[in-house]
């Protein structure tokens, strides 16, 4: 009697480019300056009616606790899409506090990928371990700066109202150099997005 054919696993290739930093600090738009497919971390949320949702001592949905972020099911798109070159992941709407559909995301011809995120130092050991990670990296522009770019940009999507952004981007401010420290502790590199840029773009020319 024939046995059945065997299945081939996966073989992991370290493709995933982990890139943190504060929201604001650039990490979309220089994922989007390199040309390589982007996993997005922050579709990775949960719903607002999540129970494990944290929420804040008003009972707000708290977007910038850990435990908003579904941790395993990020690590285990970023395993397959490194070493299978696709994967299914989930499109998340912010504004509407849920997953409102899918999207396919492929390698292609690219030597690797971005999957960029507020959380993705929460990515750096596993990725590791799963042996995908090709870099982890934080970036550190200044905080006035990265304030700015963030109030436009969560102001330009509608993702709050105005007077919630503005709190919350004053908190956000004042706790990023205790974001960057954390992703440093986690094992990223910490540096600004124009070397990052650089550096990314040369080591894969």
């Amino acid at each position: 009697m024939r046995g059945l054919p065997l299945v081939p696993t996966p073989v992991p290739v370290p493709r995933a480019v982990l890139l943190a930093g504060p929201s604001g600090s650039g990490k979309s738009t220089l994922a989007a300056h390199l040309g390589w497919p982007v996993l997005r971390l922050d579709d990775f949320y949960r719903d607002g009616d999540d129970p494990l949702l944290p929420r804040d001592d008003a009972g707000r949905a708290d977007w910038d606790d850990i435990g908003s972020w579904n941790a395993d099911a990020a690590l285990k798109a970023v395993v397959e899409l490194s070493a299978t070159g696709r994967v299914q992941a989930p499109v998340y709407s912010i504004g509407e506090d849920r997953r409102t559909g899918w999207q396919t995301i492929e390698l292609g011809d690219a030597p690797a990928f971005v999957a960029e995120g507020l959380f993705a130092d929460l990515l750096v050991d596993g990725a590791e371990e799963a042996g995908v990670l090709k870099d982890a990296i934080v970036l550190a522009p200044s905080a006035p700066v990265t304030f700015a770019r963030r109030f436009a940009r969560d102001v330009a999507e509608s993702r709050k109202p105005v007077p919630v952004l503005l709190r919350r981007g004053l908190r956000l401010m004042r706790q990023q150099p205790v974001v960057v420290r954390r992703c440093v502790d986690a094992g990223m590199r910490a540096m600004t997005p124009h070397r990052a840029r650089h550096e990314l773009a040369t080591a894969n020319s």
